[in-house]
């Protein structure tokens, strides 16, 4: 059973698990990132195929406490502003039934310029979080406040969300990541506690994203093992290798696509029983143009007989 990790967990999160236990093996669920309040890559999917995702996926990055826009270039500016608000759409979205994903590029809690999400942007040294009395675990923790309350509004309403912080915590080009494994993992623990045990935010299901074995968070710490792939442009792969990997990590949670770049091949995976719960495809040029998926292929794979779209949940 798909039995969730934090014990009082809501009743919206038990069936949720509970339809992602149902659907295992039988079907895998369409995602799509959206970043911007106009959400232009579910127009053109739904352009393309006549079709929805079961799964969207919403950028937080705007709500991050500790933009500094002083230092911010027109790039960083433009993706802050459109992503303003996006939470209303994320709102809209639960109550088409959709399911709810959320992706946090956190700027710095202290210091940084321009996208601070960035190693390469800050100077935030993340093990100095896990340090008592710090200014970095004070400002920590002073953004996981501002976020709860955020996540708030959705249990209040009832909703579940797909909860995957510290995205990508394989790699050192976030702050988060940057001190290593056992940096990572350590602060995602402090957030589950943070929101479970303190904040009590029970609508949560809490996804993992690392394909790295000795980083491993924990099955007492996740729900879900996830991992983000970007294979070349047209290449649609079953991911098999990737599958078995995370598998070998853990031997009994379920595994999803957190994100990706060209549209898996949805015949490839059921015929190698890779049983991924849902791929999510990256936002703006992968979903809005022809540079990585056809049209062609955008069709196949949202008709095929295993994909689950949002008319189908």
């Amino acid at each position: 059973m798909f039995t969730p990790i934090n014990p009082n967990a809501s009743k919206e999160v038990k069936d949720l698990l509970n339809y992602f236990e149902s659907i295992q093996g039988n079907g895998i669920l369409t995602g799509q990132h959206t970043q911007t309040i106009e959400q232009k890559e579910l127009s053109h999917i739904e352009q393309k195929t006549g079709k929805l995702p079961a799964v969207c996926g919403f950028e937080l990055l705007a709500y991050s406490p500790n933009i500094r826009y002083e230092t911010c270039d027109e790039v960083c500016l433009k993706e802050v502003y459109e992503n303003r608000d996006t939470l209303k759409k994320a709102y809209e979205w639960a109550a088409r039934g959709g399911i709810v994903t959320f992706t946090w590029h956190w700027y710095s809690p202290i210091g940084g310029h321009d996208k601070s999400f960035y190693t390469e942007k800050t100077d935030f040294d993340a093990s100095l979080v896990l340090v008592e009395g710090t200014p970095e675990r004070e400002a920590f923790y002073h953004d996981m406040d501002v976020m709860a309350e955020l996540l708030r509004g959705f249990q209040e309403k009832r909703i579940p969300i797909l909860w995957r912080p510290f995205h990508e915590a394989n790699g050192k080009w976030f702050w988060w990541g940057a001190k290593g494994q056992e940096v990572v993992r350590e602060l995602y623990r402090l957030m589950y506690h943070y929101f479970t045990d303190v904040k009590h935010l029970n609508n949560l299901i809490w996804v993992w994203n690392n394909d790295v074995k000795e980083g491993y968070v924990g099955d007492e710490y996740c729900d879900i093992l996830s991992a983000d792939y970007y294979p070349p442009a047209y290449n649609h792969t079953p991911l098999k290798e990737q599958y078995n990997l995370l598998r070998s990590i853990s031997s009994t949670k379920p595994l999803a696509i957190g994100e990706i770049g060209p549209l898996p091949d949805i015949s490839a995976m059921k015929e190698a029983g890779t049983d991924w719960l849902w791929f999510m495809m990256w936002s703006n040029d992968f979903a809005c143009t022809d540079r990585f998926t056809t049209d062609e292929t955008f069709k196949e794979q949202y008709s095929h007989p295993y994909a689950i779209n949002l008319d189908e949940i």
